[in-house]
């Protein structure tokens, strides 16, 4: 079983911020026999990401991306793979539900750009975000898994120990 990490994010290449979500999804895909064979950080560009999706979806089982799935124009991430996947984009109102009380929570008003967070490809399972206004996608396409997850790190690591990690364990038994 071969997975790769897709980091993407023009601050990881300008040094911006330190990448700890690569070691952590290492580490959590150790723990159930995947070796991850190949890492790979690319900036907020859907050709560029697109090309380094094409090339992991050629050579490994799991690809599991991180970042790219905010709210602004730069994240390019979902509606990339929206097209990859020759997918229409929707709205899902449980994750639009769940936007509008985090927001509220923090006095903040619920806009057209959170509401383009409750847009997601038709064909992507949604892995509901119970830390962000991000959810996750887990696509599945020609035996091979990819999972698209929020870039903040805590956000991510929620995520692969609730949503990722037993999904896949169920998936590879």
């Amino acid at each position: 079983m071969r997975a790769e990490i897709i980091n993407v994010g023009t601050e990881l290449l300008l040094g911006g911020i330190v990448n700890l979500n690569s070691r952590y999804l290492s580490e959590e895909l150790a723990s159930l026999g995947i070796g991850v064979y190949y890492q790979t950080s690319v900036g907020d560009n859907a050709v560029r990401l697109k090309r380094v999706l094409a090339t992991a979806v050629s050579r490994s089982n799991i690809i599991i991306i991180t970042g790219g799935l905010g709210p602004t124009k730069d994240d390019i991430t979902k509606h990339t793979l929206c097209r990859y996947f020759g997918s229409t984009m929707r709205y899902d109102e449980q994750e639009a539900e769940h936007i509008r009380t985090l927001l509220a929570r923090r006095n903040v008003a619920f806009n057209d750009l959170n509401r383009g967070q409750a847009m997601v490809p038709e064909c992507c399972t949604v892995l509901h975000n119970a830390h962000g206004t991000a959810p996750g996608m887990w696509f599945e396409q020609n035996g091979r898994v990819v999972v698209s997850l929020p870039g903040v790190p805590f956000e991510m690591q929620h995520l692969i120990d609730e949503e990722v990690m037993p999904r896949l364990k169920a998936h590879y038994s």
